[in-house]
């Protein structure tokens, strides 16, 4: 099975679908995606992407609300908070502040009151 997204004027994914590899030509990425783009937007309209369920390409698995980005050919997330930054080289999202080694989880509104803290521990109970 091949998996592809619609993505709109903005890049902005609108949908993801399932096809069959024999609607993509019986063929791998980067070989199936026109066959499975053209497929798509025949049966259904729209421009159509191909996305990787086990991030094999494209680096992130495409959702709804993702954006396309042309430039770094992958797919981004929303934003998880404010403060974060595409890193263009993991091409995933950064916080401002490294985290710490252990469990640690975003304190948005820690960050934004003094832009030195960020990373909170939580407690693993047993």
């Amino acid at each position: 099975m091949a998996h592809f997204a619609e993505i709109d004027a903005n890049n902005i994914v609108q949908r993801v679908i399932v096809v069959s590899n024999d609607d993509c030509g019986g063929g791998i990425y980067p070989g199936s995606e026109a066959i499975g783009s053209e497929f798509c937007s025949q049966l259904l309209g729209g421009t159509w992407k191909q996305t990787s369920y086990n991030s094999n390409f494209r680096k992130n698995y495409a959702g709804k609300g993702f954006e396309f980005d042309v430039a770094n050919d992958c797919f981004w997330s929303p934003q998880p908070y404010a403060s974060w930054t595409k890193n263009t080289t993991t091409l995933a999202w950064e916080s401002p502040i490294t985290k710490p080694e252990g469990d640690y989880v975003w304190d948005e509104e820690a960050y934004q009151s003094d832009n030195t803290t960020g990373w909170n521990a939580i407690s693993l109970a047993e």
